[in-house]
């Protein structure tokens, strides 16, 4: 008899999120790379936020190709295409909302360091993409 672990191990949804999860390391750290230096160096803490949609940018290409080949490979009856792509840049798109958003409180209203928003924004916007991605970009 399977252990509740074993049935958790099985269901799709687990390897899903974790291939997720490193999908989404990668692009995180594509994010970073190309957030912090312009955040830090060229915009500064006062203008942060205009790094966001350069950051967004690279990991949002690299973040479709991983996802639809990787993450979600097999899910669902998949609708490839355009129709798809920009379903995942809707999403994605979000995310950006997201993160500006957060980006924008916790560095002009809150005066926080450029680096600070990195930890709210890393966290919540995968959580609301996952699931999103999940349910209707590649279902």
């Amino acid at each position: 008899m399977a252990s509740g672990i074993d049935r958790l191990r099985e269901a799709p949804i687990v390897g899903q999120l974790m291939r997720f999860l490193v999908a989404g390391g990668i692009t995180t750290l594509l994010y970073t790379a190309v957030y912090l230096p312009l955040a830090m160096w060229v915009f500064g803490r006062e203008r942060a936020v205009l790094a966001v949609p350069f950051a967004f940018a690279v990991a949002v290409t690299a973040g479709f190709w991983l996802h639809s080949n990787w993450s979600f490979r097999g899910h669902g009856s998949r609708s490839e295409g355009a129709g798809q792509r920009a379903k995942f840049v809707g999403v994605q798109g979000a995310g950006l909302l997201m993160h500006a958003a957060i980006t924008w409180i916790v560095t002009d209203l809150m005066g926080m360091p450029a680096w600070m928003p990195l930890i709210p924004g890393l966290i919540l916007v995968p959580i609301v993409t996952f699931l999103l991605n999940r349910q209707w970009v590649f279902r």
